[in-house]
């Protein structure tokens, strides 16, 4: 049988896992999808050693960085992101080879052109990690300028406190790509000045669990456009399908 997993930590709130089962199910594929909770990346060739016939792994946090150490290859995807989500395995003389690409950035477009507007030009992407990175690049490929916000202020990234009124009016577009509001944490946001959020922005959560975080509740009630992760995960799901079967 064809095997799939996800690595990352922790995996209890894992998305991935039941929408390949039940994929595998629905479409008659004779596949299975499993679940491989490594705390530390450097557990991965043990991994493999122990798994002699993974097609293809995704990636979550806190790996999507520190996997790339462990990466024969990498697509342009993967590479101009600085980050990877999806691994396609393939085995020679029984010694795998694992390419790495970011579907991250395919979900992620495609779920928000439909929602932006003439005035979307310039974009707060709040976190620095991994996915931050790759919603960093889709931005590049789109033409909208970015931001990073991050708890510490960085050489490329504002910190929390830098947001002004001026900042808020010219940024338009809010990605959260931090976990706060993730369940069980539903009442925790980034501490953005939501009281300077007009029906002008647009707040996009990466989180998808619950399906509207107090991140996009704060937005709605200043009248902004709002939309969860959903949609991402489910069009990146389906083109790491596409590279594991090409």
């Amino acid at each position: 049988m064809r095997t799939f997993g996800l690595i990352g930590f922790p995996l209890a709130q894992s998305f991935s896992q039941k929408y390949f089962t039940q994929k595998f199910e629905n479409e008659n594929i004779d596949a299975r999808y499993l679940n491989f909770e490594i705390e530390n990346i450097d557990e991965l060739p043990a991994l493999l050693n122990q798994h002699a016939y993974i097609a293809g792994f995704s990636v979550t946090i806190p790996h999507k960085e520190k996997v790339l150490k462990y990466l024969d290859e990498m697509d342009e995807t993967a590479l101009n992101a600085g980050a990877c989500n999806a691994i396609k395995v393939t085995w020679e003389n029984k010694k795998p080879k694992l390419t790495g690409y970011n579907t991250d950035l395919i979900g992620f477009s495609e779920s928000i052109k439909p929602l932006l507007q003439k005035h979307h030009q310039k974009a707060l992407i709040l976190g620095t990690g991994g996915a931050a990175k790759a919603i960093a690049h889709a931005f590049r490929l789109m033409n909208i300028d970015y931001k990073y916000v991050s708890r510490t202020k960085g050489s490329d990234s504002l910190c929390y406190s830098d947001i002004t009124s001026e900042i808020m009016k010219d940024y338009t577009v809010l990605v959260n790509c931090t976990p706060l509001g993730m369940f069980p944490n539903v009442n925790t946001c980034p501490d953005i000045p939501y009281n300077l959020v007009t029906d002008k922005h647009l707040l996009y959560d990466l989180t998808y669990n619950p399906s509207t975080t107090l991140f996009m509740q704060k937005g709605i009630e200043q009248g902004a456009i709002t939309k969860n992760g959903l949609d991402m995960l489910h069009l990146q799901a389906e083109a790491a399908w596409k590279i594991w079967n090409s």
